[in-house]
């Protein structure tokens, strides 16, 4: 039923084209310096000699003599040239005028007639597409709209059976190799239905493994509060002891719920709170905290800002509460690998060139494994810290919600680097 709707209108558009070309043509001819079309320029002119024709083939056969001439002649022809008896004339026989050539003639029985001919010039509009051309165009017009519509079908029909499977649940489905060696708008369409594809198995894949992570997070402290329980319940003096480990735990299970419910947050792309900010000042601040916590360890945090006593760097629009989470939390994921001694370098610029403030901090622990640098900013990562492995992730969630990146990699000797990058928006 679609293919069918499709081809007739293409039909349909390719016959009205056709129409409005070919009339357009004569339209042309008709107005420009009030002309008249071709055909009936040249039947003017041939005016006297179809007059004498006439009067011949009357005097010769009278009235069947004009009407077999009539047949071979064309229609612009036929429409001016007359015979009238001279009986229908009046008293007066008719004179050529400047519009009229008019002959008296003398059928072979003696009946007089009169040849008339019409040479005023057509200004007038009417259809002027011979029925051969009419023919050739409908078949035309029908061969082109089955060819279009074939080949525009095929790929929509890949497209469209891709969506339905797509529908259906069936994430590994795609259509770029379907399209050929096309190299069109449709074809740009299935490339970007196997991203969306793609993106989508990603993210369906992402969300099980969370709530599986979710899953596995939860079963321990609970499992843990269970024994706990049991203990407490035995009385003696266990019991203090037991209900310590339920409040640790109930703490554990509550700054869970807490991250969770962050990520959450940003994990769909938006801040939520729309409000403008100083970066400069969220990340001075961050860094007082930092070196309180520091402190103890013997662990220096040393900060350079760049263009900082600019007053005209331009503020962040979002959410300050979740930039300084994101920056809080890579903070404190280097100083859970810095050891005794360790310097954390936190740099922080504006550049005018991108329009983009970039925050970066160094720390000089073990560094990462190679292998894992593309998945530490994902949820449950455990191989970065002793946390729950969402501080990174909502880390890298937080400042691309506000339309930037965030990328780690190792340095050399040892250590890491993790560079944020934030857009300041309007």
């Amino acid at each position: 039923m679609t293919g069918r709707r499709l081809f007739a209108k293409i039909l349909l558009g390719f016959l009205c084209t056709f129409l409005l070309i070919t009339q357009g043509v004569w339209a042309l001819f008709s107005l420009r310096d009030r002309k008249s079309p071709p055909e009936s320029a040249v039947a003017v002119m041939i005016g006297p000699t179809l007059v004498n024709m006439a009067g011949r083939a009357v005097e010769t056969n009278g009235a069947a003599g004009f009407a077999a001439l009539e047949k071979n002649l064309s229609p612009e022809q036929r429409h001016r040239l007359r015979l009238v008896p001279a009986s229908q004339e009046g008293p007066v026989p008719p004179v050529s005028t400047q519009t009229q050539l008019v002959r008296p003639v003398k059928a072979p029985g003696g009946k007089a007639y009169n040849v008339h001919f019409d040479r005023s010039l057509d200004k007038g509009w009417r259809l002027n597409i011979p029925p051969e051309l009419l023919v050739i165009g409908f078949v035309a017009g029908m061969v082109f709209s089955a060819l279009l519509a074939t080949y525009l079908l095929r790929p929509i029909g890949h497209l469209r059976n891709g969506f339905a499977r797509l529908a259906r649940g069936e994430l590994d489905v795609r259509v770029g190799s379907a399209m050929g060696r096309r190299r069109d708008e449709i074809a740009d369409l299935a490339l970007d239905f196997d991203q969306m594809a793609a993106r989508l198995k990603q993210l369906v894949s992402r969300r099980t493994q969370l709530l599986h992570d979710v899953s596995h997070e939860l079963r321990s402290p609970l499992a843990r509060l269970q024994v706990a329980l049991a203990l407490a319940r035995q009385g003696g003096d266990r019991q203090q002891a037991s209900m310590d480990r339920m409040e640790r735990e109930v703490e554990r299970m509550n700054e869970l719920i807490g991250e969770l419910l962050t990520l959450s947050r940003v994990e769909g792309g938006t801040v939520g709170v729309d409000e403008y900010f100083d970066l400069f000042g969220i990340v001075e601040s961050v860094v007082e905290d930092v070196r309180y916590e520091a402190a103890p360890a013997d662990v220096t945090v040393a900060l350079r800002v760049s263009n900082g006593a600019d007053e005209d760097l331009p503020p962040i629009r979002g959410s300050s509460e979740l930039v300084r989470r994101a920056v809080e939390n890579i903070l404190r994921n280097a100083l859970r690998f810095s050891a005794g001694g360790d310097v954390i370098e936190v740099e922080a610029r504006w550049s005018s060139r991108n329009g983009a403030f970039t925050i970066v901090v160094r720390d000089s622990g073990p560094g990462v494994a190679d292998d894992a640098i593309d998945t530490i900013f994902e949820p449950f990562v455990h191989g970065v810290g002793g946390g729950l492995g969402l501080g990174l992730a909502i880390a890298s969630r937080a400042i691309a919600a506000h339309g930037g990146t965030v990328a780690g990699r190792n340095r050399e000797p040892h250590g890491f680097e993790v560079t944020m990058v934030l857009p300041a928006r309007d």
